[in-house]
């Protein structure tokens, strides 16, 4: 789950959001109540198999394929 905050409150409170983002939090920020940017951990380069593995399955959450199964995309990805 994300945490909005206005451009001039992140502005003004930078260092403490920055802190938010390295225990992991995700935060939004907006100008006039539209996001326009996110502040986000970054992807380390050493996550190994099980941290990979974590992020392909909050990747799914996110992004469900529906009634698409992953065999009917590597068929389709292969001409058949």
């Amino acid at each position: 789950m994300s945490s909005f905050v206005g451009a001039f409150e992140a502005k003004t409170h930078l260092s403490a959001l920055l802190e938010r983002v390295e225990r992991g939090e995700e935060i939004v920020i907006t100008r006039h109540g539209r996001p326009v940017a996110r502040l986000v951990p970054p992807v380390s380069a050493g996550l190994g198999a099980e941290g990979l593995i974590e992020q392909l399955r909050l990747f799914r959450r996110v992004h469900p394929m529906g009634a698409l199964s992953w065999r009917q995309l590597r068929d389709e990805g292969r001409g058949r």
